[in-house]
């Protein structure tokens, strides 16, 4: 297959742990070709197919100068066997015109994973609404009074941003109600943004699992995100300690009551986070944690997932 990556720019990339990087070594191991770009490269002009500049790679096996660039070309999106839209968060204005033109070329032919429509209609924090079954109890608002309401009923709770990433902007606020008016005034910005509000789960202290689901499918291994001394939040980003393990019952019954829903809709790849026995948020624009489950398992995500790919472009 002639695969394009969509994503950030490849200079970027921290190869030891990076997840589209694992992809593009297994799609490469198996034959494939490979060509990256990033969002700002698309583009439409009427009476011309969605094209971009994208970058012909070849991947070097080497730890520094990880790839070689084997040439620059103009090309329209549907020219290529599938298209992998690997764009980190956050999810902003320029991601959501991403969406978009991808969407165009889905139209022109183009084989978009994860599909452009379901992005936009699956919001990281928000998605977990269409599951409360699997949710603790969580309140979306702006409403300053309904969090503070919430906050006696549940007295220890979670409060976050909706377009937060890498644990960016939560708060964890107990019994006390310590800051609680502080936070809400930062969240919600004078009753102008909606944000979020959840249950203190306190096997948070266990982790924070990161559970994949491929094609449908979970991978049988989660990565616990363990909070590291006073801190509240488990993300890899926020200095949470990676742990794999086997998924638990409740793992796989979360995993296998939503992954083939979501991939029904053209989501291949899903990354699940969970803390305890619930739910807190379903991940879809570029989900992570390939290369930590793999080297501390030993199950090949990339492999799978290529497989996914695979079946799905034949399909």
């Amino acid at each position: 297959m002639n695969l394009l990556f969509v994503a950030d720019p490849l200079e970027s990339f921290k190869i030891q742990k990076d997840t589209t990087f694992s992809m593009m070594r297994e799609a490469q191991r198996r034959g494939h070709r490979i060509a990256a770009c990033e969002p700002a490269d698309i583009r439409w002009r009427s009476g011309e197919k969605v094209r971009a500049r994208v970058r012909a790679i070849q991947l070097t096996g080497d730890g520094e100068r990880w790839f070689e660039e084997r040439a620059r070309e103009d090309m329209a999106l549907r020219e290529f066997d599938a298209i992998v839209m690997r764009k980190d968060p956050p999810f902003d204005t320029e991601y959501f015109y991403a969406t978009h033109l991808l969407e165009q070329a889905e139209r022109e032919g183009a084989r978009v994973f994860n599909r452009p429509g379901a992005l936009r209609d699956h919001p990281e924090k928000l998605a977990v609404m269409e599951f409360p079954q699997f949710v603790s109890p969580t309140l979306v608002t702006r409403d300053g009074a309904e969090v503070r309401r919430f906050h006696e009923e549940h007295r220890d709770i979670i409060l976050k941003p909706l377009d937060g990433m890498g644990g960016m902007g939560i708060f964890r606020v107990g019994a006390d109600g310590l800051n609680l008016g502080s936070i809400i005034e930062t969240l919600n910005r004078d009753g102008a943004s909606t944000f979020m509000a959840q249950r203190f789960v306190p096997e948070i202290a266990q982790g924070d699992k990161r559970v994949l689901v491929i094609g449908g499918k979970p991978v049988p291994f989660s990565l616990a995100r363990i909070p590291q001394g006073s801190e509240v939040r488990g993300n890899l980003a926020a200095g949470g300690k990676g742990v794999a393990q086997p998924l638990s019952d409740r793992d796989r019954e979360i995993a296998e009551g939503i992954g083939p829903v979501l991939a029904q809709r053209g989501l291949l790849l899903v990354g699940l986070d969970v803390i305890g026995d619930y739910l807190t948020e379903i991940n879809v624009t570029s989900p992570t944690c390939f290369q930590e489950i793999t080297q501390q398992t030993g199950f090949d995500v990339p492999a799978m997932f290529v497989d996914a790919l695979e079946q799905a472009v034949a399909g």
